[in-house]
């Protein structure tokens, strides 16, 4: 079993890591969305002064930002308030140009995982007009989910070949694509890492969609490992659907064998508590009875206050479904 944590400004410096390796991480995940590779230099440093120190190799997985849609560079942190006005492009808060040509009105929008939700009054040239239905403050490089709406932009921006070409020589052992919608963007993936040299990195493709979902059993010849991302998967369907549709991608990826991992959420709470809620440490359990072969903590280690404690609980939740597992083999055997 693997066990990731998000690289962030709470566990950056190389004491933090050591303590997160000691209580069972096996490896870290890098947020490309948000800055480059060659910004990240201090971090890998400290990466691999904490793994020697404790005498392991981790894994080195960076998230690339892909076909994945987000808000632009902000000033400032903008407050939003249920009711009020919002202009998105030109003039207003910055998104990608597409957005424009795509959106109707009443086209709802969700930013930041769903937290904030709009509603499309009208498109005005390169300016889109919203209601803001629920609020909340939006940040720099939040996501952007378009329910229903299929957008094709494409599998790899430039600063993803910009940081792919980089990858080798930084130690990077797989790359994460967001948002795959069929074996086309895996293909343009890996065709990119052979023109680096690069072959060897392994691809884990990120089910964030209804459409990737739809065709999961395409990517599996061409994935290394498959990644039931449910924050942005959850933002594309009502969210009691979404239960199902990470058992359903769960039983064809043991049904082919396929490696998968669970990610988003799994101790959302530890954000701002020392403990996790009962509901969080089932859902960690039930992934691993499900098959997960590797769990991934985001936000909880990059920004929240106990990364430590939340690797701790995530592990050793891990570790005790693994025991159950075994226990009842034996039983059944």
């Amino acid at each position: 079993m693997e066990y990731y944590g998000t690289l962030g400004p709470s566990c950056q410096d190389s004491k933090l890591l050591s303590a997160l390796f000691r209580e069972g991480m096996t490896g870290v995940r890098l947020n490309l969305s948000h800055m480059g590779l060659e910004g990240c230099a201090e971090w890998l440093e400290h990466l691999r002064q904490a793994a020697r120190e404790i005498t392991i190799q981790p894994q080195l997985l960076i998230d690339l930002q892909g076909p994945e849609l987000r808000i632009g560079a902000l000033d400032m942190p903008v407050m939003l308030q249920e009711g009020e006005s919002l202009l998105l492009g030109e003039g207003g808060v910055p998104v990608p140009e597409l957005l424009s040509h795509a959106l109707i009105p009443g086209s709802e929008l969700l930013l930041d995982d769903g937290i904030i939700r709009l509603r499309t009054v009208c498109c005005t040239g390169n300016t889109i007009t919203c209601t803001v239905l629920r609020g909340g403050v939006l940040r720099s490089r939040k996501s952007i989910a378009v329910p229903g709406m299929q957008l094709h932009p494409p599998t790899l921006t430039s600063s993803d070949y910009q940081n792919l070409k980089l990858a080798k020589q930084c130690g990077v052992t797989g790359v994460m694509l967001p948002f795959v919608r069929g074996p086309e963007d895996l293909c343009t993936l890996r065709q990119a890492l052979q023109a680096v040299g690069a072959p060897e990195i392994q691809v884990f493709a990120k089910l964030e969609n209804r459409a990737g979902l739809a065709r999961l059993s395409e990517l599996l010849p061409y994935a290394d490992q498959i990644v039931i991302a449910r924050g942005d998967l959850g933002n594309d369907m009502p969210l009691w659907e979404l239960p199902a549709a990470q058992k359903e991608a769960a039983v064809a990826c043991r049904k082919e064998n396929k490696s998968f991992m669970v990610v988003t959420q799994l101790l959302h709470s530890m954000h701002h508590a020392a403990v996790p809620t009962r509901a969080e440490v089932l859902d960690i359990f039930n992934a691993v009875l499900d098959g997960a072969s590797s769990l991934m903590l985001t936000g909880e280690t990059a920004v929240g206050q106990y990364p430590v404690e939340a690797m701790r609980y995530l592990v050793q939740t891990a570790e005790q479904a693994l025991v159950y597992l075994e226990r009842e083999k034996g039983e059944k055997a």
